[in-house]
């Protein structure tokens, strides 16, 4: 059977991002056709010092772990696990006997049926307890363990209704498996019970109640108690609430105390019982931390069995031990007998790293700080007691010798408990008291002890207790089970674990392995040759090259003896080197000593050039080290010379090697060149930067003092050439780039040869000489160099702001192969301000006007600027800044106020508003007529409206989402009534009954602000409904460019929260229209599925549900989507998760909306659509191949335009609910 649990959830929650280990590859090695060298997947981290493992979050499922680790410390519930679902069974074996730090429940919620989504939201834990042990029920149905869930945590109350009169009793049993208990106004758990299970409500006055005994009303008393008990008892705290004022949630963090210990007899019906029958003690705290909505969840639990080890940091120092005599004492003390133990623990095999670790974990102190002064070094001493212990030819590992582990099982068995374990009776810390729990805090993965008082700190606050459990006192463990974590777990899961802790020590010797080994790359002396200022190989790289994989713990005494024996060859003495791949092949930058000394102390990497040689010479050459000689590879230009002697226009560019502690000068030695200026570029590709020449008194510097490197580029002239990159370029240049110029177009209004040049420039050229230089080559008047200005070209052909002289292309923000515009008028300067500027809202680009100003001037100043210019007169202006919608913005509200105070910068887009700002507080609010028209295309109500439009208002009309597609093309009609203003705290209904003074509300006959429905105005078109009269307009968030449209109704209406309005028409058969469209209002609260919303068009239109079809309209596409009971499927991976909500794709319903409606009974037609849609569809392909023919013209007159339009943003997938899939939990 398979049963769906949904759990929609009110708040929401992001934890961190899933954490997943991926092999990765590096491809740092040398030469080509290696190896690749894949990194070793480490295994989880071993427990820690309290040896109780976490469980990882998963992204947002703290919550989850918390509920979880509570039920895996209740043991009743625990040692059910033959009964339990199979992932549960493994997780909570995983949690007692694995050894990691942390368990994972991914198996767990694959078999709940959940996707990554759910496993990143986070949800309420009390809802999820109610929900999971529902789960739990359904799937153990015909089980041998069918009434565990009842058996543990099911209980009863009574609710009983006492007459005054004939003292009948009338009561009634409710069943539960968790407490809700209040907290507001509420002192603690025990006040809180207090009132629910022992005060009475007493009915008496004007509520008085009905005895079926009596037959009359008559006065009674109300009250419920605990009949049954569970063994169990869960409560959850009512910490989150609603505020009808503000509505809006919020969490209750006063202080809220509850007992570690708790008698229920006041609040039972029975009480005759023994008190030991009522008591409970608590033994898990679940604890959320922040608001109300999201936080983050942890738990504070009692290790009832104490598997744990309950140790404080300042107690880690002290061993954790208890001996009798200074003998026996003395004995287990000694180092030899501990390490025998950890190895007899460890299946006698262990890492020698982890060996310390192990130590440090059991007795609370490192080897170093305990035995070292004594007995030196861990593996020093492993290595002088090789007659027990046996360690690995690497020393990375060690072994218990078989007669040694024979004598040591002896005194391990004897001593162990006393080493390692706390006795039973006694617990450390807390003066050995045997009544001292075992209290952690488990927060996911991390585990800590905590004492008892801790938790009063949860009392109250952001961070206070949300769930308690309790369990009866008279719940007592067996002896077997205490300190036992194998208690009562069946055998396949015991040897399940037994082989997963085998395989994690052998995943965590090879990680240790892998992790402390690197490869090398071995480059033999003998097979290379010193040529072009570098080593290189003789025959090839693979025959040169030798890969060793290395431990890097080892001395470089032993990796000498190492290649030694790899190279039977090798005579004489044999140095080490790191070498490095550089440019030009390969150079030697230091010699390797110290063969006392690690891999690791010599700083050597992995994938290091390890370079094998005498140490003086190769292949005769001598050999310079160091990086002061580091062969730099440079590219030479100079001008071909020819056959005859004579240069030519040629540049020719040839690639040298050079020490870098040579001199700049030997490169015309180099070259045989006699005598030249040379020039760097330091960027290594000519035109990048600018050249500079070296004067002669640096031609003795070395390469390194001129900054060069490797790809750096040198330029050799003759003395007598032009050394100016703005000069006119020469045939030489062969290797400048287009893009390595800019396009200056002559706009100055003046005659010229020439209407655009190309001028060369670099990132730092400034833009005064690229101004000059581009009047000269215009051959236009000098008197240009003081009047002018460069103004940037957009790919539309918009002159930009200018831009001043003093900056370089790289401070103007200009890329090479832009244009500009060489235009009359100066730069504005460093204080001054260019902006752009027009009048109204619809402004088509490029015809602003355009301004400069100071920044220091004020609002007012520059409306006044503005105004003057554009030849506009009055004082009823304002501004407002346009935004990147090419859009009227907010307004310029604070007159005073200098442009720079208000971060207007140069370029921005100022507009002049007809109309006087309202006060501060006020909004002016433009206020529209709404009605629908019926198919003739007249109103409604009334006809003559139209006539009398002129005299008052303009009228807008649209096609509108909300209007009716009828016979003829029917429109939305807005009518402008007027403006008012209005506070930002008065109401909506204040709105409405300030709109109705306007004039021509007087011919409309509203009889009151009851009788209008408010919308907002977007994109000319009724848009957002405004539903509460009593809400202030702030609250509304209005703004201030909002604008409102009013609709008359017939009767006043008063629509809820989640109540949706839409206007619904039904379709006339054989004739392609509908009727006029009907306000249907549909209450969403139990949700906005297709057959909810099927059903109540179904009771509205007294039609039966099936015998209906219904679509909702697309105004803007002129097109119908059905609406049936669907199920969308998300993908092909996720077959099992529907979604039904038509808030989200594909239907995006809102208020507003056109509901088409078919009658089966006598329309059998599949399609919805109308006439009108036909033509609207018609027209809108006319228009886009319209666009299409002016994007292609416009694209072919300017070549600025890009190709490809811009990819409209995707909807966002709406949200997805929790669901635990119990056909798969089992």
């Amino acid at each position: 059977m398979s049963l769906f649990l949904r759990v929609v959830f009110s708040f929401t929650m992001f934890g961190n991002l899933f954490e997943e280990d991926y092999s990765t590859v590096s491809n740092n090695q040398y030469g080509k056709g290696k190896k690749l060298k894949t990194k070793v997947l480490e295994p989880p981290a071993p427990r820690e010092f309290t040896n109780l493992s976490g469980i990882r979050n998963q992204g947002g499922t703290c919550y989850l772990n918390s509920l979880l680790q509570t039920l895996h410390f209740t043991p009743e519930f625990r040692e059910a696990i033959r009964i339990i679902p199979l992932q549960l069974q493994r997780l909570f074996a995983q949690l007692l006997l694995l050894d990691q730090e942390a368990a994972s429940t991914t198996d767990l919620t694959d078999s709940f049926g959940w996707t990554s989504n759910e496993e990143m939201r986070q949800h309420d834990v009390q809802e999820l307890n109610r929900i999971l042990f529902s789960a739990l029920e359904t799937s153990l149905v015909g089980t041998s363990g069918h009434d565990l869930i009842n058996r543990l945590y099911h209980g009863t109350i009574v609710n009983q209704i006492v007459c005054k009169e004939c003292k009948n009793v009338s009561e009634r049993q409710e069943d539960f498996l968790d407490l809700t208990v209040a907290v507001k106004n509420v002192s603690g758990l025990e006040d809180a019970l207090w009132n629910m299970y022992v005060e009475e409500e007493v009915f008496d006055c004007d509520n008085l109640y009905h005895c079926g005994t009596c037959d009359r009303l008559v006065k009674a008393a109300k009250s419920a108690k605990l009949r049954k008990l569970p063994p169990f008892l869960t409560v959850s705290l009512l910490r989150f609430n609603f505020d009808f004022v503000k509505c809006e949630r919020y969490k209750e963090t006063s202080c809220y105390t509850f007992p570690l210990r708790i008698n229920l007899k006041p609040f039972c019906e029975q009480s005759e019982l023994d008190d030991l029958e009522y008591t409970y003690d608590l033994f898990s705290v679940i604890i959320h931390k922040g608001g109300c909505y999201g936080g983050h969840y942890h738990v504070y639990i009692k290790d009832v069995d104490h598997l744990g080890n309950w140790q404080f940091q300042e107690e880690k120092s002290k061993p954790d031990v208890n001996l009798k005599d200074p003998q026996n004492e003395e004995e287990i003390d000694h180092p030899l007998m501990i390490l025998k133990a950890i190895l007899l623990q460890e299946n006698n095999l262990i890492p020698v790293d982890q060996l310390g670790q192990k130590l440090l974990k059991k007795i609370g102190i490192s080897w170093n700080k305990k035995y070292r002064k004594q007995h030196g070094p861990l593996r020093k001493f492993l290595q002088l007691h090789s007659q027990i212990f046996l360690l690995s030819s690497d020393e990375s590992t060690v072994r218990l010798l078989k007669n040694g582990s024979l004598q040591a099982e002896t005194d391990f068995q004897s001593n162990d408990q006393q080493i390692f374990k706390t006795p039973p009776p006694e617990s450390p810390g807390l003066n050995n008291s045997i009544s001292c729990p075992h209290w952690f805090d488990i927060n996911d993965s991390k585990v800590q002890p905590i004492r008892e008082k801790d938790i009063e700190q949860q009392f109250q606050g952001k961070e206070s207790a949300y769930m308690l459990f309790y369990r009866k006192s008279q719940l007592q463990r067996p002896p077997e089970a205490r300190a036992n974590p194998r208690y009562g777990v069946p055998c396949h899961l015991l040897n399940e674990m037994d082989a997963a802790n085998l395989e994690l020590q052998t995943k965590r010797v090879e990680c240790d392995s892998a992790n402390n080994t690197f490869e090398l790359h071995l480059h033999l002396g003998p097979q290379y040759h010193f040529f072009n200022g570098a080593l290189h190989p003789v025959v090839s790289q693979t025959e040169s090259v030798w890969d060793l994989t290395f431990d890097k713990r080892k001395t470089l005494g032993d990796l000498r003896q190492s290649i030694f024996q790899l190279l039977e060859f090798w005579e004489g003495d044999m140095v080490l080197s790191v070498a490095k791949l550089v440019p030009a092949g390969l150079h030697i930058y230091q010699i390797l000593d110290g063969d006392e000394l690690t891999l690791c102390e010599t700083e050597i990497a992995d994938g290091e050039d390890i370079f094998v040689w005498n140490g003086v010479e190769v292949g005769g050459v001598h050999i310079q080290t160091g990086i002061d000689c580091e062969p730099l590879l440079l590219n030479v230009l100079h001008l071909d010379t020819s056959s005859e002697g004579e240069k030519c226009r040629q540049v020719i560019e040839s690639p040298h090697v050079f020490p870098s502690n040579a001199e700049v000068g030997s490169v015309l030695t180099a070259l045989a060149i006699p005598a030249g200026v040379i020039f760097i570029n330091s960027a290594g590709c000519p035109g990048r930067e600018s050249w500079t020449a070296i004067p002669k008194e640096d031609m003795r510097k070395t390469f390194r003092e001129q900054g060069l490197k490797n790809g750096s580029s040198i330029l050799i002239r003759d003395s007598h050439d032009d050394n100016s990159l703005l000069t006119k370029e020469e045939k030489w240049v062969t290797t400048m780039n287009e893009i390595d110029w800019l396009h200056v177009k002559n706009l100055c209004q003046l005659e010229s040869e020439e209407k655009q040049v190309k001028i060369s420039a670099t990132a730092n050229t400034v833009v005064f000489d690229i101004r000059i230089k581009a009047i000269k080559e215009l051959k236009l008047m000098k008197e240009l160099a003081d009047n002018s200005c460069l103004r940037p070209i957009d790919r539309n052909g918009k002159l930009l702001c200018p831009v001043p002289d003093s900056y370089t292309l790289k401070e103007a923000e200009l890329k090479m192969g832009s244009s500009l515009g060489l235009c009359l008028g100066k730069a504005p300067s460093s204080s001054q301000l260019f902006l752009f500027f027009a009048m109204g809202n619809n402004v088509q680009p490029g015809t602003e006007m355009e301004i400069i100003v100071e920044e220091t001037v004020s609002v007012r100043d520059c409306l006044k600027l503005m105004l003057e210019k554009s030849g506009l007169q009055g004082d009823a202006w304002h501004l407002r800044k346009m935004d990147w919608c090419y859009e009227a913005g907010e307004p310029l509200c604070e007159e005073d106020a200098t442009l720079k105070e208000l971060l207007i910068c140069s370029g921005d887009t100022l507009l002049l508003i007809e109309g006087q700002l309202p006060p501060p507080g006020f909004l002016k609010v433009p206020i529209w007529w709404y009605q629908l028209q019926d198919p003739s295309g007249h109103w409604e109500s009334h006809q003559d409206q139209t006539n009398c439009t002129s005299s008052w208002g303009r009228v807008w009309r649209a096609a509108s989402s909300q209007g009716a597609p009828g016979n003829e093309p029917e429109e939305v009609s807005l009518l402008y009534l007027g403006d008012i203003e209005i506070s930002e705290d008065a109401t909506l209904a204040e709105l409405k009954s300030q709109a109705l003074t306007l004039s021509p509300f007087l011919e409309f006959g509203v009889l009151s602000p009851a009788h209008l429905r408010a919308w907002t105005v977007e994109r000319k078109c009724p848009g957002r409904l405004l539903r509460t009269d009593r809400q202030p307009l702030r609250e509304c968030k209005l703004g201030r460019r909002t604008e409102i449209c009013l609709e008359h109704l017939q009767k006043g209406e008063d629509l809820g929260p989640q109540d949706m309005l839409l206007r619904t028409q039904m379709r006339i058969p054989s004739e392609r229209t509908y009727t006029p469209a009907l306000d249907l209002v549909w209450d969403t609260a139990q949700g906005r599925t297709p057959g909810s919303l099927r059903q109540r068009v179904a009771d509205f239109y007294c039609l039966p549900v099936e015998k209906i079809e219904i679509a909702k309209y697309f105004p803007e596409k002129f097109e119908w989507l059905p609406i049936s009971s669907w199920n969308q499927q998300i993908t092909k991976r996720k077959k099992k998760k529907k979604q039904d909500c038509l808030q989200g794709a594909p239907y995006y319903l809102k208020d507003g909306d056109t509901i088409g409606v078919k009658n089966l009974l006598v329309d059998n037609d599949d399609d919805f659509s109308t006439i009108r849609d036909d033509i609207g569809k018609e027209k809108q392909k006319q228009l886009a191949l319209e666009k299409r023919k002016s994007r292609e013209a416009l694209h072919e007159q300017s070549s600025y335009i890009l190709s490809s339009a811009e990819t409209p943003a995707r909807p966002r997938a709406p949200e997805a609910s929790l669901s635990i899939h119990v056909g798969s939990f089992r």
